[in-house]
Parts: C-alpha cells; structure tokens; sequence
C-alpha cells in the first residue's frame, strides 16, 4: 500500500472504502475497497477531504483490513451465527437462532489487549434473537503485521469466543404458595406475570397448585411435577426470611441440590435457585421472591434465559450479577443493551 495524491490516482486501485457523511442525510460508502479510480471520481473524493489516497501495493508480511477482519471473524464465531458482508473493514457476527449468548470472555479480553484490532459484543449470557447483531470485528489501521494476527489466534485459542445456547422446547409447573392465595383471600396477581414471561421462551405452563404455606405439601407438589415430566418448577412467593415462609425448605426438602438461596440483585435479592436430579435429566426449581410479580425487570429476567437454554447456573456467576445488578427502573427500558446483569 502507498499514499498518492488524490489527483495522480487515476488508474489506481484503492485498498480501503472510502466513507461519505451528509448529516442527517447519509453514512456510507462512496467508494469500495477495489474500485480503480476514474478522472470523473477526483471531485468526489476531494469532496470528502481525501486530498491523498492509499493504493494497494501489496508488501509480504503485512494483512490489510480486510484480510485481518476475516481473521478476527474466524476466531469469534462459533455455531448458530455467520457474518456479514466487509464493510470499510468490518464484519459482523449476526445470530441465526434463538438463544443465549456465550462469551470466552478470557480470550475476548486478550485479543482485544493486543492492540490495532477489536472485537466488541453485546453483553454475555444474555438472550438474543434471530438476525440480532452478536459482535463487531475490525483492526484498527487500515494495514497489521500478519504476525499479530498470529498472535490474536493464538492468544484466542481452539475454541470459538462467541457461541449460542439454543432455547429448548420445556413445559414448566408452577407451585402458588400462601394461604391467602388457597383460601381465595386475595387474587393470584402473581401466575399471570409468570405465563407472560414464560411465553417469551414458548414454554407452556402444564399446571399450576396452591398447597398454601403447608411445607410438606409445597415439596410434594414439586416432586409431582417432576414426575409428570416437567421441565422446570417455579415456586412463587413465601421467598423471604420469616418463619411462616416455607417455600426455601420445602424446596431443600425435595433432595434438590442448592445453587443459592439469595442473590445480589435488585429487585430479586431473595431468589433460590436448585437443581434437581431425576434419572438422566436436571430439573431447575426456582423460589421466586414477591418483586418478580411487580417490578418489570428482576432476578428472574437474568435466570430465566439460561433455565431455558440449558445452561448451567453456578454460585460465583450468581455473585458476580452484582455488578450490573441494580435495575434504575428507567422510564423506557432498554434491558439487555443497558448494565442491568452485565
């Protein structure tokens, strides 16, 4: 690649694409990377303040930004995804299903520590959608040493950064807890929120009890779900510390396996989240506390993805939602894209 005047590029073949900006009229390209330079294009591009250009001239060793964005693609995507056209030396990773994202967020932090390239993303463990953007690739100059490439594949490793879970097809079965709710005392505000979200993931309810706040009832309750085929239990309310709460010991009482039973999250500080076993399958049970019936976003926003893409949850990913894990209650909410779960 070498710089020319733009007026003696006529014949030259350009490296790069060169971008047009109108305000509030266009963004884009005016020129692509390959196009050979007419007389008619001088204006044109003296236009846009490109009074020097770089033509190729291609050197050993060296990758131009195209070369290297194809690099940087092959390292981050892995299934259920693919990439966009380049453009001015960027691909995309755009995502071919449902589902929830996954980041190697070691490896993203070491390619993007090398510096001259990056590979920016939306937040992991998120839920995203068929055709949503995944990720950016690009280098930074228009023209890298290959041997840096090199290194990005080296530091990202055998595996793909980037990577989607799948929603699975479940059935979930929801245990009401509270007497006022079994005596007809109040009216159960709670299961319709439920449904709502759970239709967001196609998982339809296959039932729903109200043992009220009778312990061994609650445990029983769950267990028959289990045994019907349920895919995932939700016990709602009886959440917090008091002693007529019974929902956290009914759940230990099934012999589920406690992943944690409170989160640094709000609203949902007193989520409980356990895995049953039951022959080859792992059942998820939550106990979900009051907020998830009110506030529009919660613990259960965080959870729910994963539960149904059957990606295992552990205690210290739990411990780090703290960061992030303050929802502002924005008037227009632009939950995933903003820092709530981060």
């Amino acid at each position: 690649m070498k710089e020319i005047r733009t007026q003696d590029a006529v014949g030259h073949i350009l490296c790069h694409d060169i971008t047009q900006i109108i305000k509030d009229q266009k963004k884009g390209v005016l020129f692509k990377k390959g196009h050979i330079v007419r007389e008619e294009d001088i204006p044109a591009l003296l236009s846009v303040g490109k009074e020097h250009l770089f033509v190729w001239e291609k050197k050993e060793g060296i990758l131009h930004e195209n070369e290297a964005a194809e690099i940087l693609y092959k390292i981050s995507a892995g299934e259920h995804m693919h990439g966009s056209d380049i453009k001015e030396g960027k691909i995309e990773l755009i995502a071919d299903c449902d589902g929830v994202l996954k980041i190697r967020r070691d490896a993203l932090l070491k390619v993007n520590s090398l510096g001259e390239m990056m590979i920016a993303s939306r937040h992991g463990d998120f839920p995203i959608r068929k055709g949503d953007k995944i990720a950016g690739t690009r280098i930074i100059p228009l023209v890298i040493e290959k041997e840096k490439m090199d290194r990005a594949e080296e530091v990202a490793g055998e595996e793909p950064i980037f990577s989607i879970l799948p929603f699975k097809n479940k059935k979930a079965g929801i245990v009401t807890t509270g007497s006022e709710v079994k005596n007809g005392l109040i009216k159960d505000t709670f299961t319709p929120v439920l449904k709502d979200k759970l239709e967001e993931y196609a998982c339809p309810v296959m039932g729903q009890t109200t043992p009220g706040d009778d312990r061994k009832q609650i445990t029983a309750d769950i267990l028959n779900f289990i045994k019907e085929g349920a895919d995932l239990v939700i016990c709602s309310g009886g959440m917090s510390v008091d002693p007529d709460d019974r929902t956290p010991g009914a759940i230990k009482d099934t012999g589920a396996d406690i992943v944690t039973y409170g989160a640094p999250v709000l609203p949902g500080a007193m989520l409980l989240l356990a895995y049953y076993k039951d022959g080859e399958r792992t059942v998820p049970i939550l106990g979900l506390p009051g907020c998830v019936m009110y506030a529009k976003r919660t613990v259960f926003d965080l959870i729910l993805p994963r539960v149904m893409s059957d990606d295992p949850i552990r205690a210290e990913e739990i411990a780090a939602y703290g960061e992030g894990g303050l929802c502002l209650n924005c008037a227009s909410c632009t939950f995933p894209n903003c820092g709530f779960g981060k």
